[in-house]
């Protein structure tokens, strides 16, 4: 009986340390959650920044084939976001690629999905979404860093929760010293 007092001391103090050592953990994780989540609150306001000249460079290698990253990302986007241009459709007629074509038109993923037969052309600017990209891509990247901040406020919580437990746990064993795992049968309770 003895060696079972022994062991299961042995037990909780393994137990006990391995409490302390995820309530450290936790603790880092935590702190590093918090730098996150303070450091997007802070940053947001740099994504219209970046957005906005990251648009400029892709507007500028637009070819208008299927082929190229930029020419496919310009479409989707506009195709996504029903939008046209940086700012309006007429920011597309200083591109390079408004001015090789001499068309006098703009891409054809600028024309509104209710609008059939619509060719791009600017004499038709009816046909054409009136708002720029710049204004919904920076609102849609805000609300996705707004989610991202709150999932780690979330994440946060329950990780406070986690280490008030386990707190809980080591305080009421420094309190009560007697307080130990129940072994029955070899196993435990």
């Amino acid at each position: 009986m003895g060696q079972c007092g022994i062991t299961s001391s042995k037990t909780v103090l393994v137990f006990l340390n391995l409490i302390f050592w995820f309530v450290i953990i936790l603790l880092l994780v935590f702190m590093t959650e918090v730098a996150v989540v303070v450091l997007g609150y802070i940053y947001r306001a740099k994504v219209e920044d970046e957005v906005n000249g990251s648009i400029r460079n892709v507007y500028d290698e637009y070819s208008g084939t299927n082929s190229d990253a930029p020419s496919r990302a310009i479409d989707y986007v506009q195709r996504q976001l029903q939008c046209c241009g940086i700012h309006n459709y007429s920011d597309w007629m200083n591109t390079c690629w408004f001015n090789e074509t001499k068309n006098n038109s703009v891409p054809i993923s600028c024309c509104n999905s209710n609008t059939e037969a619509c060719t791009g052309s600017l004499a038709h600017t009816e046909d054409l979404y009136p708002e720029g990209c710049e204004v919904l891509v920076v609102k849609k990247l805000k609300k996705i860093m707004m989610y991202v901040i709150w999932a780690a406020l979330t994440f946060t919580a329950i990780q406070m929760l986690g280490m008030l437990c386990a707190c809980v746990v080591l305080c009421r064993w420094n309190r009560d010293p007697a307080y130990e795992l129940l072994i029955t049968g070899g196993t435990y309770a």
